[in-house]
């Protein structure tokens, strides 16, 4: 039985994975599929990609394209939540900052430099036609425990994250969430290392095979909604509000959208350079 390394966030996103990993599926099709939880994001991910540390990850859209562009042999092979991260816009509770028009200037709590909360910041501050050069300041936090202690002393000012994940903390009072940043892309896709490609083609497919079956049925689940709002600690409201919202997707990204993701990075100076859609892209 091969053994394949698999990362991602420990969130809700990722439920499905984490139910087919319980039932054994993989094992089943003789794949004993590894998952390792990344409370770091994208960037965490990214790296750990390039250090052969995972073979597969499921990393934000943007955090990936700009990564493969910098350098790290990797290729998308699909999409896999096709509807955008609704990022909230959080403040400290005790924060003088009430919208985000007050955050000009100020500084975004970051998990790391390529991170989506940090490539994030650049579309907040893009939408509220802020300078990009001279509005936008970051300190790095590592993941949201860091963010927590970070806007609660003063390092940072305001911290993007995915606003079903933080609203238990906005609902203990310790963040106040003062706006929203979809992304304008499908938010999720799974990417794996070139030369794992090459060599597990038939493994990926099991993989893929078996998650997009646990996707495309995944709102039909009984209870999924309990399910979700015990294991992450959400209240249900907020869950089948997230549930009403997601779309899953088994599919690739198409050309179309490979190019316009690319130009908006392109022209917020996230990307240097804007590539063909093989190079990010490799289809099964």
């Amino acid at each position: 039985m091969i053994e394949i390394n698999i990362g991602g966030v420990p969130e809700h996103f990722n439920l499905a994975w984490y139910l087919t990993l319980k039932n054994g599926e993989y094992k089943k099709e003789g794949v004993n599929l590894r998952w390792k939880d990344y409370p770091g994001g994208t960037g965490e991910m990214c790296q750990a990609l390039k250090n052969k540390e995972i073979d597969l990850a499921v990393v934000l859209t943007e955090g990936i394209i700009k990564d493969i562009i910098e350098g790290n042999e990797v290729k998308i092979i699909q999409t896999f939540v096709q509807s955008p991260l609704i990022w909230g816009i959080h403040v400290a509770s005790n924060s003088p900052y009430k919208n985000i028009e007050d955050l000009k200037g100020t500084k975004a709590a970051i998990s790391r430099y390529g991170s989506g909360s940090h490539l994030m910041a650049y579309i907040n501050a893009q939408n509220n036609n802020w300078d990009l050069k001279k509005d936008l300041k970051f300190k790095v936090i590592k993941n949201l425990e860091g963010a927590i202690e970070g806007l609660s002393n003063g390092k940072a000012d305001y911290f993007l994250w995915e606003k079903f994940t933080t609203k238990p903390i906005v609902d203990e009072g310790i963040f106040r969430c003062i706006g929203h940043c979809p992304t304008p892309w499908p938010c999720f896709v799974i990417a794996a290392r070139e030369d794992f490609i090459t060599s597990n083609k038939k493994n990926i497919e099991t993989i893929l095979s078996i998650i997009n079956k646990s996707t495309s049925e995944f709102k039909e689940i009984p209870s999924i909604d309990k399910t979700i709002s015990n294991r992450y600690g959400q209240k249900i409201e907020d869950v089948q509000e997230w549930l009403s919202l997601t779309e899953w997707s088994q599919n690739v990204l198409d050309k179309q959208t490979i190019l316009n993701t690319q130009k908006q990075l392109f022209d917020l100076k996230i990307i240097t350079k804007m590539v063909p859609y093989d190079h990010l892209i490799y289809k099964l």
